[in-house]
């Protein structure tokens, strides 16, 4: 006789499936594991008699994981994780030695049917099963098909016998989005979680937190809790004013009125709209209006839903709902609990579930009455193609279930009823009127049928007092106007049914792995669970997102972990190359990581005056400079590119100049980072460069390199930027003016002569012979670059494209141009020049 080894994906199950497939006489013992039983009984397959073994596994048998050295957090850079780290496939849970114990049940087998959860990661597990026991049986003669799929959607007599008639292939490709997802997230997330927690622990021992950990899940997650608080932060309340007026019907009633402007943000407005109603003693009836409405019964429920309303409803957290939804359907009490779909298909007995709940002592008068005069369609929903809605398969009483598992069943087998039930119809009145020139309107709902709210009573329409009957010009007494003042309130922090709704919004997760990243931003410390089940982010969870906005916002935005769940689907659908897929989304986290790395741990770009050490750049917003040795942290000029200049030294301190730029065709300059965190001299401010520095003899400072005033702000000097031959450019160190000269000179100096005329220093320019625009075969010329008619045509004026806040100006007085601090003596005039002599830079401002 030939062996049949069925396997489910946890023993309760295996128990449930075996006892309705034996009819009830099978026997049963424990496996060598101590964990799994093996229910063995007699009966047919594939034609001929047959000796079935059902048996489970306790989820995954295997899990993904690095070998030997790169799981030792010190002994590999975390980089290596994307490429170059092996990985293998290990026994989830070593003590349960679920390989040998498969390897021993499935010794001597002939077929193997396969009774895993029917999704993704079931389709995983099937061949993790596949992948133990194929190797012990027996082989297979002349192509005879022995693996086998049994697919189910809940643990019904009927389902399963279904299941067993109608056997398949396991889906290969599932698997394998599957194994993509699970190796996509151990190389990204440990890669930024080991260098995240070593770079942070390092510097602040005191974080509330051991692991600081990284998902791309997960992290959208905190996202999206992080961006509600900002929002909170920065909210600013607004005063309003709203009218209410009310009206007398009768001596005992009266009406409460809405203001059809609904509110104003003038108070003067507000009162003189108030002054002109409270001058009128009748009300006038415009309009009225009844109209017969409907609430249109729920779709049929699927697992973000249910989840949704288990957090807002029922204060039950996703993670703790999943489960006890899990346990319901291995004791056979709902379908499977993990679906998208919200679409009954046409051949669902909706029916035959229906009559489950003719009994019952809560909703037994309900489902009399539907199942007497006939039910109601359900709504068409969205067919996911994976399983039905979550359904209830037998009644269940309070004492059966108890606790949690009887409020979750309990609003799983009312909504279903809600769904085969007819909508809520109400009446709703409407009448408007007038007092002045201004509109009110009161409304009211009579409920003509209850419908699906009879059995989901919170979802109920509000009682509300019934109008008077009236008609358009009726009038009715005021009784009073009063304007009242009130405020634009905050959003609130996100409760955990809005989390889910954005992350099934945006992709994140799955209707499956929801719970689990919520659970984790929570045990992480990242969020806590205020009263409402709403979720406020922890110092530590916002120091992480905003530290991700600066560096690289697609590491927390959803975008991109939403276009990675698209293209694993598409590997699932056949439709994508798993190694393309998976080879492609990691480079682009790798190439992210990189960027990270440099962001906040830096590069060695300039030596530290004290130690003579390199100092580290750090790119993330406000970008540094960091001598680890010193542990000092200098600040630079943000909104432009950092460099090191020519290795070249500051004369006060020793430190290595950088440069600052702003583009080829904006500002330029040089600095020292310690000058520029700690003013040498008296009169310069923190935040200045070079070209603001009065040192007196420094080749890089303002008293050798500053030309004369700036053309248009007041306080600046226009200094040679001796950087940016051969394309030369002269720049105020205060404004964003920036003038473009001496293209192609070989050379430009700052003269120690200045002009006769208004005092600026002059260039000694010494030009390109081939491109000399001097007379004859001159090549040098020493000038005033504001009066020497020789250079007026060699200067363009620009407007430098830079929003630092020292490259700011406004337009001053032109006077005297004398170079950097030197001003000119009080009470010589100010030089005029003819119109004729001005300089391309001052005519460009006439």
């Amino acid at each position: 006789m030939k062996t049949v080894l069925m396997v489910a994906e946890k023993p309760s199950l295996a128990q449930s499936i075996a006892k309705i497939l034996s009819r009830g006489s099978l026997s049963s013992h424990k496996g060598l594991n101590g964990a799994c039983s093996v229910h063995e009984y007699t009966g047919t397959f594939a034609g001929q008699p047959v000796r079935f073994k059902m048996t489970s596994v306790c989820g995954h048998v295997m899990t993904l994981d690095f070998l030997g050295k790169y799981n030792k957090w010190d002994k590999v850079d975390p980089a290596e994780l994307f490429s170059q780290a092996p990985t293998e496939k290990k026994e989830a849970n070593p003590k349960l030695n679920m390989v040998k114990f498969l390897q021993v049940e499935g010794r001597g087998c002939d077929y193997i049917v396969l009774w895993l959860d029917c999704d993704k990661e079931g389709e995983n597990i099937c061949f993790e099963v596949l992948d133990a026991v194929l190797p012990v049986m027996n082989k297979a003669h002349g192509g005879e098909k022995t693996v086998f799929r049994a697919r189910f959607s809940s643990i019904t007599d009927t389902d399963i016998c279904n299941a067993m008639a109608c056997l398949g292939e396991p889906d290969h490709n599932e698997a394998l989005s599957v194994d993509a997802r699970q190796e996509l997230d151990l190389r990204i997330g440990c890669a930024f979680t080991r260098f995240q927690t070593k770079y942070f622990q390092g510097k602040y021992g005191d974080l509330d937190s051991s692991l600081i950990s990284f998902g791309p899940c997960q992290t959208p997650t905190l996202g999206f809790c992080v961006e509600r608080h900002d929002k909170i932060q920065s909210f600013k309340p607004e005063t309003y004013w709203v009218l209410q007026a009310k009206v007398n019907t009768d001596k005992d009633r009266s009406l409460l009125l809405d203001w059809d402007r609904v509110r104003v943000f003038d108070r003067e407005i507000a009162q003189m709209f108030l002054n002109m109603t409270k001058l009128e003693k009748e009300a006038q009836v415009e309009a009225t209006s009844r109209k017969e409405k409907a609430k249109q019964r729920p779709l049929a429920l699927n697992t973000v839903e249910m989840l949704r309303v288990a957090s807002s409803s029922l204060g039950m957290g996703p993670q703790h709902a999943m489960q006890t939804a899990e346990r319901l359907y291995t004791q056979g009490y709902i379908s499977y609990p993990r679906t998208e779909t919200t679409h009954y298909p046409e051949n669902f007995d909706l029916k035959g579930s229906l009559r489950q709940q003719a009994n019952h002592p809560y909703w037994a008068d309900t489902v009399k009455r539907l199942l007497a005069e006939g039910i109601n369609r359900p709504r068409k929903g969205h067919d996911a193609g994976d399983h039905p809605p979550i359904t209830p398969m037998k009644s269940a009483t309070e004492a059966e279930l108890g606790g949690d598992a009887w409020r979750l069943y309990e609003y799983i087998t009312r909504h279903f009823i809600a769904t085969v039930s007819h909508d809520c119809k109400y009446l709703q009145s409407t009448i408007s009127f007038r007092i002045g020139p201004e509109l009110f309107t009161c409304s009211g709902k009579t409920v003509l049928s209850p419908g699906f709210t009879e059995v989901m009573p919170w979802q109920s329409v509000p009682l509300e007092e019934s109008l008077p009957t009236c008609q358009r010009g009726d009038a009715f007494p005021v009784g009073e106007v009063k304007m009242l003042e009130k405020q634009t309130n905050p959003p609130d922090y996100l409760t955990e049914a809005e989390l889910i709704t954005l992350m099934e919004k945006h992709g994140i997760g799955t209707d499956a792995s929801i719970p689990v990243h919520i659970n984790n931003i929570c045990q992480r410390n990242y969020v806590t669970v205020e009263s409402g089940r709403r979720l406020k982010p922890t110092n530590l969870g916002i120091v992480l997102v905003h530290g991700y906005y600066k560096i690289d916002a697609e590491l927390v935005l959803p975008t991109i972990r939403s276009a990675v769940e698209k293209q694993l689907n598409l590997i699932a659908q056949g439709k994508a190359d798993y190694r393309q897929v998976l080879g492609h989304t990691l480079d682009v986290f790798k190439r992210k990581f990189h960027y990270f790395v440099d962001s906040i741990a830096g590069k060695p770009l300039s030596r530290c005056g004290k130690c003579h050490r390199f100092m580290k750049y750090i790119q993330a917003k406000p970008s540094r400079l960091h001598c680890s040795h010193c542990d000092e942290t200098y600040t630079l000029p943000q909104n432009g590119t950092i460099k090191l200049y020519k290795e070249l030294r500051c004369p006060l301190d020793d430190f290595e100049l950088v440069l600052w730029s702003s583009g080829s065709r904006g500002k330029s300059y040089p600095l020292c980072p310690y000058c520029y965190n700690h003013p040498p001299f008296r009169d310069m401010k923190k935040g200045m460069g070079c070209n603001e520095c009065t040192h007196p003899s420094c080749q890089h400072s303002l008293s050798m390199l500053g030309i004369g005033q700036c053309v248009e702000c007041e306080s600046g000097v226009l200094v040679l930027d001796p950087t940016s031959g051969p394309k030369w450019k002269v720049a105020c160190n205060k404004c964003n003016v920036v003038a473009h000269c001496f293209e192609n000179a070989h050379r430009v100096r700052v003269s120690a002569d200045t002009c006769s005329v208004c005092e600026a220093a002059l260039l000694d320019v010494d030009f390109n012979k081939a491109k000399s625009p001097l007379p004859g075969d001159e090549t040098q010329h020493m000038g005033c670059v504001f009066c020497d008619p020789v250079f007026q045509e060699l200067v363009e004026l620009k407007h430098a494209a830079s929003c630092h806040p020292m490259h700011r100006g406004g337009p001053g007085r032109r006077q005297g141009r004398g170079r950097g601090r030197a001003r000119r003596p009080p009470g010589k005039p100010n030089p005029r020049r003819p119109k004729d002599k001005m300089s391309a830079l001052a005519a460009y401002f006439v």
